[in-house]
């Protein structure tokens, strides 16, 4: 078995595979230096996992699986700590994993996706990667996280292009932190009303439904120009904006929403870490 770490710009993102089979995927907060240091002398797997994996919902989120009967089975299938393959776009936290024994670290330049430039995030690269070995090329991958980032490439697996613009909580934290009188917001797990009457909801009205329209026009362009490509959502928001693109817009005389959108937008949690183990593959 090995594991896969994706450092980003927020967290940490593991998963477990058992040769191309990814097992079990979840997410930790950054771990401190000396945590990681006491983990490259660890000798057994157990020591490395009681470290790595979130003990209760104040820790991580586990994506599939249940934490505990996997740690169990771990414990007792593996003796020593796995290899580690990680890819980071946060250097400061790169340099504080070399030091564990079996790790190896993935660069942008060994990511199998045609027109790479030398500054595109090795995150977005590996996610198109993954999703296009599963639905194929084209295909133009939303990856709503800490920044929001469409990337798409085209049938010859060559990259499109893509851009890039601060994700829901970003937005939020900024206009509380940059100007003097605006509150700390938290998003709604609801579509809140377009036209606010409280600065809160003003807020989140106008953050939520610009982001909303902004991923509507992209993925028409997308369509326009590639009529037989797909689609994919994932990062951390995922689930809230597909979410707030499938309810019905809230307006005084009511407004129709997209639905053909959404039913035709795929979503996956895992797009990194299928490009983990696709681009390892190709180096075999």
């Amino acid at each position: 078995m090995w594991l896969a770490l994706m450092i980003g710009n927020s967290r940490l993102h593991w998963a477990y595979f058992t040769g191309d089979t990814l097992i079990y995927a979840w997410d930790t907060d950054y771990l401190p230096a000396d945590v990681i240091q006491r983990l490259s002398q660890s000798q057994t797997l157990k020591d490395l996992l009681l470290e790595i994996f979130p003990n209760d919902e104040a820790t991580g989120k586990a994506r599939h699986g249940n934490i505990e009967d996997s740690l169990k089975t771990l414990c007792s299938s593996v003796s020593s700590p796995p290899p580690i393959i990680l890819a980071s776009v946060v250097p400061s936290q790169t340099a504080l994993w070399q030091s564990y024994p079996n790790v190896r670290i993935l660069t942008l330049d060994q990511v199998p996706i045609k027109g790479i430039y030398p500054t595109l995030g090795i995150d977005r690269a590996l996610a198109l990667l993954g999703a296009g070995q599963n639905w194929g090329f084209p295909i133009l991958v939303i990856d709503a996280g800490t920044a929001l980032t469409f990337t798409g490439a085209d049938a010859n697996q060559h990259l499109v292009g893509g851009a890039i613009l601060p994700g829901l909580g970003l937005q939020l934290a900024t206009l509380a932190g940059k100007t003097g009188q605006l509150p700390t917001v938290e998003l709604p797990q609801q579509l809140p009303y377009r036209y606010a009457l409280n600065t809160k909801e003003a807020i989140q009205s106008g953050v939520i439904y610009t982001l909303v329209a902004g991923i509507k026009d992209f993925i028409e362009a997308w369509w326009r120009d590639f009529p037989q490509g797909n689609v994919v959502m994932t990062g951390g928001d995922r689930t809230l904006l597909v979410n707030y693109m499938r309810s019905p817009m809230k307006a005084p005389k009511g407004a129709s929403q997209f639905p053909e959108i959404v039913d035709s937008l795929n979503v996956e949690a895992n797009l990194i870490f299928w490009g983990m183990q696709k681009t390892l593959k190709n180096y075999e």
